[in-house]
Parts: structure tokens; sequence; C-alpha cells
């Protein structure tokens, strides 16, 4: 199936990024959030990563003009319906991914592949509540968007091939690279990424380390461009909680446990950079470690 329009379910962090690469890819971009000042938010920082690859020489500024033309914003989830490829990029919580895929697929054509950029739900799950299942799968970028050149497909036990070939060929025009995921939870890059995360905050917990020799062990003798501390902040520890718990509840191993230390910066609302405060203070010039 050949896919020409796409639409974006939630104008974040990796909202705006996905939208961002699909529209400089050629396909027509309908981004949704029910925030208006999200979507008012997105495409400026749209504008300001386009304008920055322009001044990098990485793109053209025709290239750039006409991926801003080709992005819609609506608050409306069923403008969203008649495109070809929706992603889903709301946040990392079941329920409310639910809520959006009850309240879309009512109105999606029968052509249309329904997508999840979840970084660790069952893909088979999350499809068993839609009319679609065969046209379901993971469609799961990294952060950022533009800059990262993987993205993880994953099939749950109901997509077709049909399906994962769309998928594929959308990544390969992206100009990026697809690694096929089993649906497992938290597939390949959060299975090994997020226990070293959450290893690195138990060392902190337990005193072994503060956090910049936790940081810069890593960078300097893993040769990290960043610390797992650091990555933390940057991914958002509300998100990494979630995905330990996910692995936690799904696998049954007590190795996946999340560190309490994890658990109290999210309930202090210490959520990294987005908070301006986790493991790092960043409301300063220059980060400083909170412990």
């Amino acid at each position: 199936m050949e896919i020409k329009s796409v639409g974006v379910v939630g104008a974040g962090q990796m909202g705006n990024g996905i939208a961002h690469v699909m529209a400089l890819a050629g396909y027509d971009v309908r981004l949704n959030d029910i925030s208006k000042d999200a979507l008012d938010s997105a495409v400026a920082l749209i504008q300001k990563n386009l304008d920055r690859q322009v001044s990098r020489g990485k793109i053209e500024e025709g290239a750039r003009d006409a991926a801003m033309a080709r992005i819609q914003t609506t608050l409306d989830l069923g403008d969203i319906a008649g495109t070809d490829l929706v992603i889903e990029a709301a946040t990392e919580r079941e329920e409310v991914k639910h809520k959006i895929f009850e309240a879309i697929v009512p109105n999606l054509a029968d052509h249309t592949i329904l997508t999840s950029n979840t970084s660790s739900i069952s893909i088979t799950r999350l499809a068993s509540r839609t009319d679609r299942p065969e046209k379901f799968m993971g469609f799961h970028f990294m952060n950022p968007v533009p800059v990262m050149q993987l993205v993880e497909l994953i099939r749950g036990i109901a997509t077709d091939q049909d399906t994962y070939q769309s998928c594929l060929g959308v990544v390969e025009s992206l100009g990026k690279t697809a690694a096929s995921a089993e649906d497992f939870p938290a597939f390949i890059v959060n299975r090994i990424l997020m226990p070293m995360i959450n290893e690195a905050v138990y060392t902190l917990y337990e005193g072994v380390g503060n956090v910049n020799s936790i940081d810069q062990s890593m960078k300097l003798g893993a040769n990290h461009p960043m610390g797992p501390l650091e990555l933390a902040d940057f991914i958002g520890l509300d998100t990494c909680l979630a995905i330990m718990n996910v692995l936690h509840d799904g696998l049954a191993d007590t190795k996946y446990r999340p560190c309490p230390l994890l658990t109290k910066y999210v309930e202090a609302g210490w959520l990294g950079r987005k908070t301006q405060r986790g493991f790092y203070d960043y409301r300063g010039e220059t980060p400083v470690p909170t412990r």
C-alpha cells in the first residue's frame, strides 16, 4: 500500500519530531493534540529545528518551506482519520492510548494502518482493542526523532506482512534504519537501556558513587556519549519509571524492580529536563547534580 498522508496523535516531544521528519520526507501530515498551546509550541519547535538544519547545510530553504506547508494542526481527532497511516505518540500510559484508539477507530478508512510509538507496551494488547489488529503495529522512534537513525518496528501477534512492509517502506523513505522487534515488554532498545539506567540509579541510591562520578565513569570508561543519569533526565524520569514497571510486571523478574530512588524523584515531580530538575538541576546556566 502506498502511504501519502500521516496522522500524528500527540504534539509533545516525540509527536513533533515525527511530524518534522514525515513532512520533510514528503508526507502530508496532520498533527493532533488536545491542547492548542501544545500544537502552537510544536509548530514553532519544528520551524526552529528545520531552520537549524538549513543553517548547518543539511537541507535547502525550499525543503524547509515545503515541509512546513505540509503540516496541518487540529484539535479534532476525527480530522486525522482520513490519513493512510496514523501514529499515536501520546503519553506512555496504556489507558490513554486505549481511549485514543476507541475514539479514532470508528472514523478510520478501511485501508488505514494504525500504529503506536509506545516504547514498551504490548502491541498485541493495544491492537486487540481496535477493529484492525492485522493493520496495527508498533512504530517506535528514538528521541530526538530528527537526529536518531533507528526505528523499532514491532509486530503484534495478528499484524500482517503487508502492514509490516508498508511501515518498513516509510522508515526507509525517511532515510532511517528499521530494527524488527518481537512483541515482548520494552522491545529491544529499552529492554537493554532501561535496566542499565535503573542500575545507575541503584548505584546512586546505595552510595557507590554520586551523580557526577557515575556519569563520568560511563562516559569516560565505557565511551557513552551521555552518562546514564544525564540520559534519564533527557528521556524523562516518569517515562523511565513507566518502562521499568512494564518490564517488572510483564516479565515478573526482580531484576527489573524499579529503584526506590527513581520512584521518589518521580513522586517529587523531579522528572528531568522537562521540569528543570531531576538528577541534575537545570535552573541555572550549568546543570548541577542534585546528589
